[in-house]
């Protein structure tokens, strides 16, 4: 027991000298240890000169072993987030130092990259990193949208069932309605958090504001092959994309015809699977209806969480069907065909 201590300070001894190299040969060399008046006169006969040297050295190691640990988190980086691969490109173009990464620790950072990848689902760009974490979803739905209990129920059991779903007949297509601030591009965008590791900037995910990306009807005919490429594209590149419409009232019902085929069910005709992507429409249609509905069950002395589903689809359907009609007639969207 009295000896444990001493032998492991000198094993800790053992460690830092090894780390330290350079610094170690110095101290090995100078043979049997001298008392405290040898190591004073010692000093002073070999002056600054040599402490100097020593320091330099020590100082050389520790430099090189911080640029190694550097280099191996940007291939760290590179490698998983796919940042700071431009500087790691840089450096081997430039003067190599006296060092590199190893092999082995090379080969123990693609294994680690692989163990990520293999629950983040890394694409070819890294960018496209699925989680799916539909649990989460429902927590943070639970505690920051407030007064929408349907939105909060057909969102999580339509996303839940779709992506259990080992083989979808068809993608999975989301219909937002009501009026400016009630809570659409706020939920859509927490889908894409939740279902993409880099949210709204994956590259997995599409997002189209109406009169931003399609604004003069008479571009319709090149916007709709812009918007077929977008898709068709998105898709190849992430098995699951997810493509949001903003405004979707307000698209051209012509450009509603060129997704329709992409919503459809599953034909097999094209080498692009597109049943693993999610549509979502966000419209302010329809948010007269529910406005009405809201206002009735409050007058009646009724809870806001006992409008069903049911009951308000039949309601809204009538509206959005109306306004389709009228829509198609002025060449604006018609959000009823969603």
């Amino acid at each position: 027991m009295g000896q444990g201590r001493p032998r492991a300070r000198l094993g800790m001894a053992c460690c830092l000298l090894l780390l330290l190299g350079g610094g170690s040969a110095g101290l090995g060399g100078q043979g049997a240890a001298r008392g405290p008046r040898e190591e004073e006169q010692g000093s002073v006969a070999e002056g600054g000169p040599w402490g100097r040297g020593r320091y330099e050295a020590v100082k050389k190691q520790l430099g090189a072993v911080s640029a190694l640990s550097k280099q191996y988190w940007q291939y760290l980086a590179c490698k998983v987030w796919r940042e700071g691969c431009e500087e790691e490109e840089e450096e081997e173009s430039g003067p190599r130092p006296g060092w590199s990464l190893p092999l082995v620790g090379r080969d123990y950072l693609e294994i680690l990259s692989a163990w990520y990848c293999s629950f983040g689902k890394c694409c070819k760009t890294g960018d496209c990193r699925i989680v799916n974490n539909i649990t989460g979803l429902e927590a943070d739905l639970n505690g920051q949208l407030h007064g929408q209990h349907l939105a909060k129920e057909v969102v999580v059991q339509a996303l839940r069932g779709f992506l259990q779903s080992p083989r979808p007949e068809k993608p999975l297509v989301l219909s937002f309605h009501g009026w400016s601030g009630t809570g659409k591009n706020f939920v859509a965008r927490m889908v894409a958090s939740h279902l993409y590791r880099d949210g709204m900037k994956s590259e997995c995910v599409r997002l189209f504001i109406s009169l931003f990306h399609f604004p003069h009807h008479k571009y319709v005919d090149s916007y709709k092959a812009q918007l077929k490429k977008q898709i068709s594209e998105t898709v190849q590149l992430c098995k699951q994309s997810l493509f949001i419409f903003d405004e979707a009232e307000k698209l051209h019902f012509s450009l509603l015809d060129a997704i329709k085929p992409f919503m459809a069910h599953y034909d097999n005709k094209s080498q692009v699977d597109y049943r693993r992507s999610i549509f979502l429409f966000l419209s302010n249609l329809g948010g007269n209806t529910i406005n009405e509905v809201a206002l009735d069950f409050w007058r009646a002395g009724r809870a806001r969480e006992e409008i069903s589903r049911e009951f308000l689809e039949q309601r809204l359907r009538l509206e959005l069907q109306e306004s389709a009609g009228k829509s198609r007639a002025r060449f604006r969207a018609g959000e009823g065909r969603l």
